[in-house]
């Protein structure tokens, strides 16, 4: 039988292992400069992935030693499978580190049965961390961040949109035609932009009513933003028939999708 996360701990556990991970990612960020290798599919990686991912791994794997992670820079933890599991991005956003554009997120979540049910993610070049609570519910810390005393916490909660004047946004380093094709299908007020998975965040916060995500993504890159936006009240939908977007696929890869309040009526594909 499987044993059930115990989320006071993944609250505790995962906010930690975030601002450790941020703390090593701006050491790398800050200094002179740093080396960027290309994998196999020609994305970038660099120093601060692989450092952030080896700290985050060892963090989980000491308080969770019998619960399966997988995460993006260990290829090896891509072939297991569990019903449930954690899920790690250690730099989602990689481009906007190289570019220095401070749009990046460390990304730790916990997925239950294809549900990514808990998760963090912190953008340490902004100050801004997002995660939910033992009790399933988003917030945003503010303050100092500390390691060891949490600060203040604003509950998020998606918009109540307005149909006739959505606030959209969309991806930095991924915008394409069909992606503009699909939004033209709405009343757009404003567009907004954001890298990594901070989209999902101010779809949480209610900053932006609707984030259509046309191009291949992975479920590390997605399943905290995920998480976060669940316990804000949003939705996280396929964008091919609008069901729930589900963890756990082979090779942990994602169709397109669309992340939203749930009141804006949704066009079709």
């Amino acid at each position: 039988m499987e044993i059930k996360l115990d989320f006071e701990k993944f609250e505790q556990i995962s906010r930690k292992a975030a601002l450790l991970a941020g703390a090593k990612i701006m050491e790398i960020y800050n200094s002179d400069d740093f080396e960027v290798k290309s994998k196999s599919d020609e994305s970038p990686v660099t120093e601060a992935d692989e450092a952030a991912d080896a700290m985050i791994s060892e963090i989980l794997a000491e308080a969770f030693p019998d619960t399966l992670i997988v995460t993006e820079e260990q290829a090896d933890s891509h072939a297991q499978t569990a019903d449930s599991f954690l899920i790690v991005d250690p730099l989602d956003g990689t481009k906007e580190f190289v570019k220095r554009r401070g749009e990046f997120t460390v990304n730790i979540a916990y997925v239950e049965n294809g549900t990514p049910v808990r998760g963090v993610v912190y953008a340490p070049a902004k100050d801004r961390l997002f995660y939910t609570k033992a009790d399933g519910a988003s917030v945003e810390e503010t303050g100092d961040l500390a390691l060891d005393v949490v600060g203040n916490q604003k509950a998020l909660s998606v918009s109540n949109p307005d149909n006739d004047a959505l606030m959209v946004v969309a991806s930095k380093s991924h915008r394409d035609q069909a992606t503009d094709d699909y939004i033209a299908k709405y009343s757009v007020r404003d567009m907004t932009s954001a890298g990594s998975s901070l989209k999902f965040c101010l779809i949480a916060t209610g900053e932006a009513d609707i984030y259509p995500r046309l191009g291949r993504t992975m479920e590390w890159d997605t399943a905290a933003g995920h998480a976060v936006v669940l316990g804000a009240g949003g939705k996280v939908l396929r964008f091919d028939d609008h069901t729930p977007l589900t963890y756990g696929k082979p090779i942990y890869e994602n169709p397109f999708f669309i992340v939203a309040s749930p009141d804006v009526v949704l066009k079709e594909a």
